[in-house]
């Protein structure tokens, strides 16, 4: 018999079509820490059967979630944040990001002092500006 998979009981909730459409569900449960989060550098390209991305073929992927933007100006960069956990909670750490993370309205990285931030139930997680249409929710369950 085949061991179930590990949860970690953190959860991320789409709270836009957009972020729905990235995750594939309403809500997914975090697999594994740390979780990575960056934006789909592949080129696409449309042919008959869609739009089809460039595969990868050697190096190993650098996030566990790939958000897609198709224009300009960009708010997700290649390597933008992860989620990870200590013994106190979850926490968000900005990964360098150009535009930054906002986090219950706070900003974080994109050339803030504050990188890092403690994650709670219910914290709103905009990835990028105020303008960008990748805006999750981030919920654990107790």
């Amino acid at each position: 018999m085949a061991d179930a998979p590990s949860r970690t009981g953190a959860y991320l909730v789409a709270l836009t079509p957009e972020s729905a459409a990235a995750i594939q569900a309403r809500e997914i449960n975090i697999p594994h820490l740390p979780f990575r989060v960056g934006r789909e550098s592949r080129q696409f390209k449309w042919t008959e059967m869609g739009l089809v991305g460039e595969r990868r073929t050697v190096a190993a992927p650098n996030n566990d979630l790939y958000l897609v933007e198709e224009s300009e100006p960009m708010n997700v960069s290649r390597e933008h944040f992860l989620i990870d956990r200590t013994g106190d909670g979850y926490f968000l750490l900005d990964r360098g990001s150009t535009c930054g993370t906002i986090v219950e309205g706070e900003p974080i990285g994109g050339g803030q002092l504050s990188l890092q931030v403690p994650l709670k139930d219910h914290h709103v997680i905009i990835v990028g500006t105020s303008l960008s249409r990748y805006i999750f929710k981030f919920r654990v369950e107790s």
